[in-house]
């Protein structure tokens, strides 16, 4: 029995009392959201009591993934298991591990170890990168080979996966004679768009969703439908090839309610500010509410170095819209593999803009902590004011890096505005 199935059963269950304490609402408003899928809550069976489910979807709080994962250059496997455990200690919710160099099974089970958060991968990596190392080509992985792969990750422990089911024949074919000016900037779906062009089939995870939602069941991971199709330039945001994917996952969302499997949906990608809003509330309406997961979206191309703040941007408007899940973005993003320092300086961003969201979608319980630090500041509350911050050692650093005198900072001094009119 999976936790959509008990919701639907209407049997309170451990987990979803755990969720609404977290997110302070009635346990009933959880299980309603899980039987209507506006709500999943991440945690593979396997791994249940290691980690505290986590809720994610309609009128909860927004929550943060960092992705980690080493590179064909660089496979440093306490590196990675380091910045995993970074992102937690700043605050990610989740962290994905999207590996593609090194012992991939490893990598994975150490971070699983590891962080005690719920943990995701992108099973298509692994299938054909096991290929290649066979002495294949990538494009030689077999159906079976993808499945096997899926089976792997769950029997580990893997709390979500992204499915790229969404990319058909049609949209590849298409790709060939329309053409972007970005083309398809997703890993994954370029795996997949490689193998349907190569065997002239159909995307082989679209024609066995039926027995990705079996092993979806029994070890009761979330699926994340990936977005192979997401814009990777705002000059392909919102194009024929992004929305025919979305009609197709769509389609494939009903599969999963159909069968108790929990599902959200991945998102763009590379958006123009004014059209975050539609592209959020268009998957909303299309997707009946299932819990949207977007990377960034980066409100520019050329942020290059600064993509985090691009994608902080993004994401607050993205989440104002109803975006329930931001994938943060590194400011490596484009340019290199993410270090400890940028998977702190990524989640950070993220987690400002998730918060500034919250303020708009929770009201006083998001803003409770705002009016605290405004409160401290009043009163000159130094050692508050960097408790309460995003991230108080940075905040702390900072003031003190200026040596201050008591009870002031270096920008203002004797001429600080509450030292002023106490001296009136």
């Amino acid at each position: 029995m999976t936790l959509m199935d008990a919701a639907r059963r209407g049997e309170i269950l451990e987990e979803f009392s755990q969720v609404a304490e977290a997110e302070k609402v009635n346990v009933e408003k959880i299980m309603a959201g899980l039987r209507s899928g506006r709500i999943i809550i991440v945690r593979n069976v396997v791994r249940t009591g290691e980690i505290k489910p986590l809720g994610i979807g309609e009128g909860l709080r927004v929550k943060v993934n960092a992705n980690v994962g080493s590179s064909p250059e660089v496979e440093d496997l306490e590196y990675e298991v380091e910045k995993a455990k970074t992102a937690v200690k700043y605050g990610a919710d989740t962290v994905m591990d999207l590996s593609t160099g090194g012992d991939l099974d490893h990598i994975r089970r150490r971070i699983l170890e590891e962080v005690k958060v719920p943990v995701g991968t992108v099973p298509i990596y692994q299938a054909g990168i096991e290929a290649v190392r066979k002495g294949k080509l990538l494009v030689d992985m077999t159906e079976d080979d993808m499945l096997k792969v899926i089976e792997r990750h769950a029997k580990d422990g893997v709390d979500f996966m992204t499915i790229h089911a969404g990319i058909t024949m049609e949209i590849v074919e298409r790709l060939q004679t329309v053409g972007r000016v970005a083309g398809i900037v997703s890993r994954g779906g370029a795996f997949l768009a490689s193998w349907i062009l190569r065997h002239n089939r159909e995307n082989p995870l679209y024609t066995n969703f039926d027995r990705i939602l079996e092993i979806a069941r029994e070890y009761d991971f979330a699926i994340s439908l990936g977005d192979a199709l997401r814009p990777g330039s705002i000059a392909d945001s919102s194009d024929w090839f992004q929305l025919q994917e979305l009609l197709t996952i769509k389609k494939l969302i009903s599969l999963c309610w159909d069968a108790g499997v929990q599902v959200m949906v991945e998102g763009p990608g590379h958006v123009p500010l004014d059209e975050v809003e539609a592209n959020v509330r268009i998957q909303k309406a299309l997707c009946r509410g299932a819990p949207f997961y977007v990377l960034g979206p980066l409100v520019t191309d050329i942020a290059a170095g600064y993509d985090h703040i691009a994608g902080a941007i993004g994401g607050a408007l993205a989440a104002i819209a109803g975006a329930d899940f931001l994938c943060y973005v590194t400011p490596s993003e484009h340019l290199a593999l993410p270090s400890i320092e940028d998977v702190k300086e990524g989640v950070v961003a993220a987690r400002i803009a998730a918060h500034a969201a919250d303020i708009v979608r929770l009201g006083e319980k998001a803003r409770s902590l705002d009016l605290e630090i405004s409160k401290a500041r009043a009163r000159l509350d130094w050692e508050a004011q960097h408790r309460l911050s995003v991230d108080p050692e940075k905040a702390r650093r900072i003031r003190l890096k200026a040596e201050p005198k008591a009870g002031t900072c270096s920008m203002c001094g004797e001429y600080c505005v509450y030292k002023v009119l106490k001296r009136k």
